[in-house]
């Protein structure tokens, strides 16, 4: 056998550089390169093996250095949701807090189901110099470090503590990856010593390897069960979740709703599978849902859920769906969500899914009059949209003003990316896609401060689409570091800094629950009532953005967002559009409920009138059985 002499770091990047996917004949790298922050547990271990691999060119790996750990994470799932889960990045950390960071972004991925490889650094595995620097000691156990924490969200975690035991965690770290149903984050832990520890590798190892990302076909007797609910369905309505856009499944699910009538909403990830404008296309379903989607799924008796999982803001806690006869239809990769809902499950890829039931209902449709009913709820949905585009609010304009305005001029293949606050609910309900890639709203863990690291990674994703990053000041302040990447590595970026001095949606949230906005506001303590509730903080985010390196534009009202906006999309490098808006709103009308469950028991008059409406909604909710 033909071996040669590498350290465990020098290994591993050899491997990764020849790591391919393959879907439909079409071939990618499966790790187009290496995130990365060094430290004391990776410098000399997978730092130097980077290195050596640039200047040797013994391997094609590039390294991008993150400003913060979580920040790569998340640059990498934006990558990855971007490519349809076929390709993703590689992220090294040192020991310790800088491994830790990164945790949140594992949970965010693997939330998610979207792949990336996370390789903290561990500590001696020889154990020769403990306690050293960074590590946490456990009486418990010798073998238990901070990276053990990466085991509750991965889908798959191992720790390399011998070079040879890479060989099998390697290959099965790829298998996961390129899963469609086990996909999420994938945890190598690397012992700083084993990093830099020789081996004589076989060479075979380092072929170039293609995972062949396959398409489950459905299983032709539960086509039939499936189209057999659908047929003797009155009211049937499809919910488009995320497995539509990663499968493809677009065109043939656009197709299948036009032949057959059936209306089609759409969760966050699923948004854009069919387009705004067109005759099926209903917008989003649940909590923040649109009034077309949430009206039909009142009434609905079958619902097909086509790559959804069905979160809490998609059935909006369970009472959306209202009719006490509905049965389920699930169409999904994974058998956890075909089962959901005591649906009839059809267990396939997406696309050849959609494709079975349309030849299995080629001579089937709606009847003329739910079509009808259909377009006169799409009729007053726009009335809606349009209301909240040009409200007119002053002072300051209000947060749906701007989100028309965007609407308005951006193009179709601009993608708008949001995770986190009120802008998720706006957008959800409020923007028209027609492109499957256009919206880029993480809300499965909904992680503030997701959105500026995403435009990195959705920009490199594709560098011929124009990408705005939605983020408003408390997500902005939670990770805003990672401008500096984009500056540093020649990124066109557009930020839309959405400033109301507070969290707008928390802070209407806690209205509802009669909270009263408490610790919502960015504002000084006032010596009265010692509650954070005094004048508003003199904080400059624009000059904050200045300081990262981007150019920055400011507005004022809806006139001059628009003007800058037109300036951001003519410049060619990472342009801040700045904007207040009212923290109160107004909001679109709500047409779903979510549960947060209010005190049944409370000394203020507030809490008490929520917890009235809050039981009312209960006595709405069920289990789908």
């Amino acid at each position: 056998m033909t071996t040669v002499r590498l350290t465990t770091a020098q290994a591993l990047v050899r491997f990764l550089a020849n790591q391919y996917s393959e879907r439909d004949g079409q071939e990618q790298r499966l790790i187009p390169g290496v995130w990365g922050i060094f430290g004391h547990g990776n410098v000399a271990g997978l730092g130097q093996a980077l290195l050596q691999a640039a200047v040797t060119r013994g391997a094609d790996l590039p390294y991008y250095l993150a400003r913060n750990e979580q920040g790569m994470v998340h640059a990498s799932v934006a990558y990855a949701k971007m490519r349809d889960r076929l390709a993703t990045f590689a992220c090294t950390a040192s020991t310790g807090p800088g491994s830790t960071n990164m945790i949140t972004g594992a949970a965010l991925a693997t939330t998610n189901r979207i792949p990336v490889l996370l390789l903290p650094s561990d500590m001696f595995a020889t154990r020769v110099a403990e306690p050293v620097l960074q590590q946490l000691e456990d009486s418990r156990g010798g073998d238990v470090t901070v990276n053990d924490a990466f085991r509750a969200v991965s889908k798959y975690f191992d720790r390399i503590s011998r070079p040879e035991q890479l060989i099998p965690a390697a290959l099965a770290a790829m298998r996961v990856l390129t899963d469609p149903v086990e996909t999420g984050a994938v945890t190598l832990a690397l012992p700083q010593d084993v990093q830099a520890e020789a081996h004589d590798w076989p060479l075979a190892f380092f072929r170039r390897r293609v995972w062949h990302v396959g398409r489950p076909v459905p299983e032709p007797s539960a086509v039939q069960r499936a189209a057999a609910l659908i047929r003797n369905a009155r009211k049937p309505l499809i919910v488009a979740g995320g497995g539509a856009v990663y499968s493809g499944a677009e065109t043939v699910l656009r197709a299948f709703a036009e032949a057959t009538g059936i209306p089609v909403a759409d969760t966050h990830a699923g948004k854009g599978a069919v387009p705004w404008d067109h005759p099926c296309a209903v917008g989003g379903i649940g909590s923040t849902g649109a009034h077309a989607a949430n009206e039909l799924a009142r009434e609905a008796d079958v619902v097909l859920g086509i790559g959804t999982r069905y979160s809490d803001f998609t059935t909006a806690s369970h009472t959306v769906f209202g009719n006490p006869d509905v049965t389920f239809v699930n169409l999904n990769v994974a058998r956890l969500d075909a089962v959901k809902h005591s649906a009839e499950p059809l267990i396939a890829d997406a696309r050849l899914g959609v494709q079975a039931l349309a030849g299995a209902l080629a001579d089937w449709e709606v009847d003329a009059e739910y079509r009808d009913h259909t377009r006169q709820l799409i009729a007053r949905t726009r009335e809606i949209e349009e209301r909240c585009f040009h409200l007119g609010h002053g002072p300051l304009p209000a947060q749906t003003e701007i989100l028309g305005t965007l609407n308005d001029i951006l193009d179709d293949r601009a993608v708008v990316i949001n995770a986190a606050g009120s802008m998720p609910g706006d957008l959800q309900q409020l923007w028209r896609a027609r492109d499957p890639k256009a919206y880029h709203v993480e809300y499965a863990y909904s992680c503030m401060g997701y959105e500026v690291a995403a435009g990195v990674g959705a920009k490199m994703a594709d560098p011929t689409r124009e990408v705005v990053v939605l983020v408003g000041d408390g997500s902005y302040l939670m990770m805003a570091q990672e401008i500096v990447t984009m500056v540093s590595e020649g990124l066109k970026v557009v930020i839309v800094l959405v400033q109301n001095h507070g969290f707008a949606s928390i802070g209407a949230l806690s209205e509802s629950l009669g909270s009263q906005r408490f610790g919502t506001k960015y504002r000084f303590r006032d010596g009265d009532s010692g509650l954070l509730d005094g004048d508003v903080l003199p904080v400059d985010l624009a000059a904050n953005a200045a300081s990262l390196g981007a150019d920055v534009l400011h507005a004022t009202s809806v006139e001059e967002f628009r003007s800058a906006m037109e300036k951001a999309k003519a410049a060619d490098r990472t342009t801040v559009v700045h904007v207040e808006t009212d923290l109160h709103g107004p909001n679109p009308p709500a047409h779903g409920w979510w549960d947060v469950p209010v005190s049944q028991t409370s000394a203020l008059d507030t809490t008490q009138e929520a917890y009235e409406t809050y039981a009312d909604h209960k006595r709405h909710q069920r289990h789908y059985l």
